[in-house]
């Protein structure tokens, strides 16, 4: 974790934690770099930065003053305007340039906001250059043998412009269109845009695709993104799913990385189901590289019980879907996500992409002529009892030999029926506690024993 930027970028409430001048200096530092990258080659060509944001209020403000930054030391910015965090990644891999930027906070509430990075290849910025970024902003950057106090400005010539670029998104749409297989006339589908990114790009591509298309939260008013609405409160998808006798609905967030869906029972069906439907499908076709399904340690154990069963192989890495790319990607993996909805498809995309997710859950159905319910069959969903403990050290607590032994008592009694997780928040003085097993007492009673253990050994803060 840096000083500003965490695993999904430099996050925060707008105007209080991140501001219009980090903003500024974000932009700043980007256009400079990757203009200086270039003049070291032995190219004039100014620096080409893709933008795109989402809905929230304080979006329009922070495209302003990143696009001011990158124009100040020479660079072009270029403008998607309204649009997803996939289709900035696609985006910048497709045309070429030297990397995008998305400002979202994703699922937050509209008045926190987000700046991603990307580097060229539409992947999460390499951890080197955004510890420039941060030694920048703190006024510390020393960069190419010499400090920076402050960066040279263009002049003259040598200042950026702006571009519309919408027409960036509407190839990403055509993008997204060309991947379905198969029609989807007959198709009533609901679609939950959260009042976020994809409230103007996912009904066109269903519609595209024949499907009768039912659309809900797609009325932005700066200050509505998540609001009651999305992967975040996907009861409202179940009740419109069923009030409608739809065959299947998908949820987005607000800057539509994510997707859950909802069958045509109203049920949910979260990023552990979307995995285990899609690495079936994908082993049946010969399309699952290395036979593997990379996830997170959050993951729930029956879907690990559930591969196995289909003798398909699985990883686990730390939470966040950066974690899950970058495995992928050093093993050659094809598909891998986490339960929140984050679904990477490698052949498809370099990041988690919920409408890409949402197509290929159609292709699925359509090509077994199944309901999702019934694709969902073989998976039995363990039930989680998770607790947090606020501590005073998150080591001293997690290495105490009394409490490990807790831990291990706990894994004994499970043995093969579940299992226990405890590991350290990554932003809070918090450790959690995480039970699965076949009923929720016997999830209660373990997580109870092991937090009752983390507090008489004195760790709990008071």
């Amino acid at each position: 974790m840096g000083r500003y930027f965490g695993t999904d970028g430099f996050r925060g409430e707008a105007n209080v934690d991140l501001t219009a001048d980090h903003a500024y200096k974000v932009g700043r530092f980007l256009g400079w770099y990757y203009g200086e990258l270039k003049r070291r080659s032995g190219s004039e060509e100014p620096a080409r930065i893709v933008i795109g944001k989402d809905t929230r209020r304080s979006s329009y403000m922070f495209e302003y003053t990143l696009a001011a930054g990158l124009t100040a030391s020479g660079a072009d910015a270029y403008l998607l305007h309204v649009t997803t965090t996939p289709s900035v990644a696609y985006v910048t891999r497709v045309d070429e340039f030297d990397c995008g930027i998305m400002i979202s906070a994703s699922h937050n509430p509209f008045y926190d906001n987000g700046i991603k990075l990307l580097n060229h290849n539409g992947e999460k910025m390499e951890d080197e250059v955004i510890d420039l970024v941060e030694d920048y902003i703190d006024g510390n950057l020393e960069l190419f043998g010499q400090k920076w106090p402050e960066l040279p400005y263009g002049k003259k010539e040598h200042v950026g412009v702006s571009v519309d670029y919408s027409s960036g998104r509407n190839r990403y749409i055509g993008y997204l269109i060309s991947l379905g297989l198969f029609s989807f006339k007959g198709m009533k589908v609901g679609l939950d845009c959260a009042n976020g990114a994809a409230w103007n790009i996912a009904k066109s591509v269903f519609d595209a695709l024949g499907a009768k298309t039912y659309v809900i939260n797609a009325d932005p008013n700066g200050c509505n993104i998540n609001n009651n609405a999305g992967s975040t409160h996907i009861e409202v998808l179940q009740k419109y799913v069923v009030d409608n006798g739809l065959d299947v609905g998908f949820a987005y967030d607000g800057d539509a990385d994510r997707c859950l869906c909802v069958d045509e029972n109203g049920d949910v069906v979260n990023g552990d189901h979307i995995l285990y439907i899609l690495g079936d499908y994908m082993q049946k076709k010969g399309q699952l590289d290395n036979n593997t399904v990379v996830t997170t340690v959050m993951s729930n154990f029956g879907l690990y019980k559930a591969l196995d069963e289909k003798g398909i192989g699985y990883a686990k890495t730390k939470v966040g879907d950066k974690y899950v790319y970058e495995y992928m990607v050093q093993n050659g993996c094809r598909l891998g996500g986490e339960q929140s909805g984050h679904i990477i498809i490698s052949k498809y995309a370099t990041t988690g992409d919920g409408i890409l997710t949402s197509l290929k859950i159609m292709e699925v159905m359509l090509a077994s002529k199944k309901k999702l319910s019934q694709l969902c069959e073989g998976l039995t969903i363990y039930p989680q009892v998770l607790k947090n403990v606020r501590v005073n050290s998150k080591p001293e607590a997690q290495n105490d030999p009394v409490v490990q032994a807790a831990v291990q008592a706990v894994a004994d009694r499970l043995g093969e029926t579940g299992r226990i997780l405890v590991r350290e928040s990554g932003t809070e003085p918090v450790i959690r506690v995480m039970v699965e097993a076949p009923s929720k007492q016997v999830c209660q009673e373990c997580v109870d024993e092991v937090v009752n253990v983390i507090c008489t050994q004195g760790h709990a803060r008071v």
